[in-house]
């Protein structure tokens, strides 16, 4: 079968051929009708060998969804052909984060080695690929698998960061999305539908503000040099009661902590180089201000998720590659040329 690998450190991810695999027991074989493209796979394949432990050859990945082609010994109630999405955060299922359906914050999986499809086990860029447990499937229906698959982690992250913060989402707040590509377009449209505050969207680039705008932002700043004084200028002396910041480098996280204002939360979700921090103490950060960097998102946000997108909540902009050039949508994702989320489809 086809499939799209990092094979060696430093270059590019090619398209390779492997063999079809087979489900073991417990395990569930999906034949993969979508799959996302992600900053995160770019920035593990930009690691140096000394950093770098997710294997090779890896199959790439962690956004999938398909059809259930064959299940394994001892799988029950899932029927063959069934459209789903992959939960990709995959735990131990046992301890007490996973016992809350956190399994992105599973306590055992690195000693388990339990590894993510597409970050340490193969992923879903390739015709057919293996869950290891059907408990990591979420049925969509007739949902288009094209739309959806970006909701297992361009979804996810940002709902999950959100939940937490929408307390202090009030009415008269302010909310602010620092980049509005494949999660921080989705991320502005979850804050709209889940809450009263105003919406503040900065990019680079005046397309991808014109994608902002399009999906719910109240305001667009251009994020430059001066990001933080004009953002200022729309919430005032209160500042923002939340700042996403799904960019992550050194700029970025300094303009968040700026537009910060008391009490609030700062949540960089963004990698970045993985070297950038916020600066926090008296006199460098507001008062009360909560930093925090989380990691994908629950099991039942999932599924709150696909049940948010039956609803007709979301408006995902994808762009959509087939097998034979998924390594240009990684080349263009470097190149912050893409338009929303890239989206890997096997069947065109």
């Amino acid at each position: 079968m086809k499939a799209i690998q990092y094979t060696r450190i430093g270059a590019e991810p090619e398209l390779t051929e492997i063999p079809k695999p087979e489900p073991g027991p417990g395990e569930v074989l999906l034949e993969v009708t979508a799959a996302g493209v992600c900053h995160s796979d770019d920035f593990i394949m930009s690691l140096p060998e000394e950093q770098y432990t997710y294997g090779l050859p890896l199959t790439l990945g962690h956004e999938g969804a398909g059809k259930v082609a064959a299940v394994g010994e001892g799988v029950e109630g899932l029927d063959i052909g069934t459209n789903v999405v992959v939960y990709g955060p995959w735990g131990c299922g046992n301890c007490w984060h996973c016992s809350q359906g956190l399994e992105n914050y599973c306590s055992r999986a690195r000693e388990l080695g339990i590894n993510p499809p597409g970050l340490g086990a193969p992923g879903a860029l390739a015709e057919f690929m293996i869950v290891d447990s059907p408990r990591h499937l979420v049925p969509i229906g007739d949902l288009d698998p094209v739309k959806t698959v970006p909701l297992t982690d361009a979804g996810l992250t940002p709902y999950h960061a959100i939940k937490r913060s929408l307390p202090k989402l009030r009415g008269g707040s302010f909310a602010v999305v620092i980049g509005t590509g494949g999660l921080g377009h989705v991320a502005i449209q979850l804050l709209r539908h889940l809450s009263a505050a105003t919406v503040i969207a900065l990019d680079v680039s005046a397309d991808k503000l014109e994608l902002a705008t399009k999906v719910g932002a109240h305001e667009v700043v251009l994020s430059d040099k001066d990001a933080a004084e004009n953002v200022r200028k729309i919430t005032g002396s209160q500042g923002a009661a939340l700042v996403l910041d799904f960019v992550g480098y050194q700029p970025t996280i300094d303009t968040a902590m700026a537009v910060a204002g008391v009490g609030s939360d700062v949540t960089i979700v963004g990698i970045g180089d993985g070297q950038a921090h916020a600066k926090v103490g008296f006199f460098q950060s507001p008062y009360e201000a909560s930093v925090t960097v989380p990691y994908w998102g629950a099991r039942n946000e999932l599924i709150e998720l696909i049940d948010l997108a039956h609803a007709g909540i979301f408006d995902i902009a994808v762009e959509t590659f087939s097998l034979d050039n998924g390594a240009e949508a990684y080349r263009r994702l470097a190149a912050g040329t893409l338009s929303g989320r890239a989206v890997v489809v096997p069947g065109l």
